[in-house]
This record gives structure tokens, C-alpha cells and sequence, in this order.
């Protein structure tokens, strides 16, 4: 059976100090694995111990005996060389830059058109270094606005802003969302070899419709099911008999909102000091109101929202209630 000779007295307190305070985990281990030897520990139960092979630790107790404690460090490597050059680099920036969800269509391009075969490791450091992020992708409508209207009412908006924060009029966000028992949660910090799961089963749908202000104020209307135009002109006429001032109301162009009924009444809530303005199409930004439902269904539902109905309609109750205290907004 083997085991490290016995330890001097100034050798155990070198391998004591190189393991509570040396510099590099490696060598911390690796001296441990010496005084344990030197202690009569077998090498099947420094392997149990240290988690490394009999065969690492015997390597180690070889390199003590022979040249000590220097052969607990790692030699000096100058790594290897690089496989791209600096003009290579850069061509190979631009294949990874045109295919940015394929590493084997990279990996392809680039032997190709360079003539250098290298791995998916090698074009993952290659993008990380030359300030690639790997990141969700995002859906856009922008192709689909009119450039000119979505200027013009960004304008208007800064303008009824301006009011608002003097307190001339209130600048209010309408819109509606839905929740199920369908999570959405796209990242969370996880062990590494571990995967949170979540329940997810289909369910009625839980829409709340909402008038928004900047200061973190809201007005939420929850309702079970079906939400038609019906359902919209009685939060509006509801909310309508609540402002206290010129209150003016920006909704996005869906068809609850732009049918011949919803537009009859929009005379009808100006008289009473709740003016409707309607978004460019296809411009979600616009509506700050939607960052709210981002925050809901991203951050602020719990995971165990989905584990039933009831469980889910309290803790978005919960939200509702207490957005603006226990759940804010800095809006920019």
C-alpha cells in the first residue's frame, strides 16, 4: 500500500500553510493530499476524500518524493497557439455574425472559406471575445409602422408628458393581458446539474385590463374569460366617473378598441375629461403598460403561481393590490 514518507516537522507546517493560504486551488488540494497520505490515509480514501483518481493522487505523492513542494505547483504552459490570425479572426467574425443560431453552419463557413477546421468551443471564445453575447432574440413590429406616424404620436406623447408632470393633466396607458396556467418564465438561476421545472396545464384565461400612470398608479379590472368590446366600454365607463382631472388615455388600435360601439363613446368620456388618443400601430413601446405585464409575468409571479388556479388568481390579485408599494416601476 503506498503512502508519502513521513513528514518533517518543518515540511507538515509548509503543507499546512500552502493549504490553508496558497495561492491556486490546485496546489491547496494537492498538499492536502500529502499531509493525508503522510497520515496513513490510503489512497482509495483520499480518492473518496478529494474526489480525483488513485492514479492523479499517486502522480502527486511521486512528484513530493521527488522534488517537493515545488512539484505541488503546475508548470509554466504558453498555451497554445493561435488558429486564426488577425485577418482570419475577422473573417471569421463575419461568418459567425451571418449565421448567429448555428455553430455547425459557422463551423462549415469557416472551413470553407478560410481553410481551417476549428471547434465549437474555439468559435464560442472566438464570439465571446470579440464581444458577441449568446441572448435571446427579440420579435419586432418595426418593419410593419408607419415611420412617420409612429414619430408624430412619440412627439405627442412627450408633449401630454410634459403636462402630466406638471400637473395639468393625468397621462394614463390602457391595455389588457392574460394569464393562464401556462408559465412564462424564461431564465432563473439553477445548479448546474439541476433543472427547475414548473407545472404547466391549460386552464380559463385570467385577463386584466388596466389603466396605467407613470407614478405607479393603476386601475386593474380582472375578469374571467372572454373580453369583448362590451367589457372595455365598462372599464372605460367605470374609470371614467373616477378621474379627478383632464385625464388623457392611450390605447393600441385592437379591434375591442376600434370598433364602431367603442367609438360612439369616445365623445361621450371627453366630456367628461377621459381623452382617448390611440397608438401608431404596430409601436408596443409606446405603451409603458406593457412593461407591467413584463414585470408580472417575468419577475413578479411566484413559481408556485402555476400550480392551480386559485393559487395563480391570488397572487396576481396580490400584485394588482400593491403595485406601487411592494411592486414598482422606475419608468426612464
Amino acid at each position: 500500500m503506498k503512502f508519502a514518507s513521513p513528514l518533517t516537522i518543518h515540511e507538515r507546517i509548509t503543507l499546512e500553510e500552502l493549504h490553508k493560504n496558497g495561492i491556486g486551488h490546485k496546489a491547496r488540494t494537492r498538499s492536502l493530499a500529502i499531509l493525508l497520505s503522510a497520515n496513513r490515509y490510503s489512497l482509495d480514501e483520499i480518492s473518496r476524500i478529494l474526489n480525483f483518481t488513485r492514479n492523479r493522487i499517486s502522480a502527486w505523492i511521486n512528484r513530493w518524493e521527488t522534488i517537493g513542494v515545488v512539484g505541488l505547483f503546475d508548470n509554466y504552459r504558453s498555451g497554445r497557439p493561435t488558429i486564426l490570425d488577425t485577418e482570419e479572426r475577422t473573417q471569421a467574425l463575419e461568418i459567425i455574425k451571418a449565421n448567429p443560431r448555428s455553430l455547425k453552419k459557422s463551423q462549415a463557413e469557416i472551413k470553407a472559406g478560410i481553410g481551417k477546421e476549428i471547434g465549437y468551443d474555439t468559435i464560442k471564445r472566438l464570439a465571446k471575445a470579440l464581444g458577441l453575447r449568446w441572448k435571446r432574440v427579440r420579435k419586432s413590429l418595426k418593419n410593419k409602422r408607419d415611420p412617420a406616424e409612429f414619430e408624430r404620436v412619440k412627439n405627442e406623447l412627450l408633449e401630454y408628458k410634459e403636462q402630466a408632470d406638471k400637473g395639468n393633466i393625468d397621462l394614463t396607458y390602457f391595455d389588457e393581458a392574460g394569464f393562464d396556467l401556462t408559465p412564462t418564465v424564461p431564465y432563473a438561476w439553477q445548479e448546474p446539474k439541476e433543472t427547475i421545472t414548473l407545472p404547466s396545464s391549460k386552464s380559463i384565461r385570467i385577463n386584466v385590463l388596466g389603466f396605467m400612470q407613470e407614478s405607479n398608479d393603476l386601475e386593474p379590472y380582472v375578469i374571467d374569460g372572454k373580453v369583448d368590446t362590451q367589457v372595455v366600454i365598462a372599464c372605460f365607463d367605470d374609470y371614467a366617473n373616477k378621474i379627478t382631472k383632464d385625464t388623457v388615455v392611450y390605447i393600441d388600435n385592437a379591434s375591442v378598441h376600434t370598433s364602431k360601439a367603442f367609438k360612439k363613446r369616445i365623445e361621450d368620456w371627453r366630456k367628461k375629461g377621459l381623452i382617448v388618443k390611440y397608438l401608431s400601430k404596430y409601436s408596443p413601446e409606446l405603451n409603458k403598460i406593457e412593461i407591467l405585464w413584463r414585470f408580472i409575468k417575468y419577475q413578479w409571479l411566484p413559481f408556485e403561481a402555476y400550480t392551480g388556479l386559485g393559487v395563480l388568481r391570488s397572487a396576481l390579485n396580490h400584485i394588482l393590490a400593491n403595485f406601487g408599494k411592494e411592486y414598482c416601476i422606475e419608468f426612464s
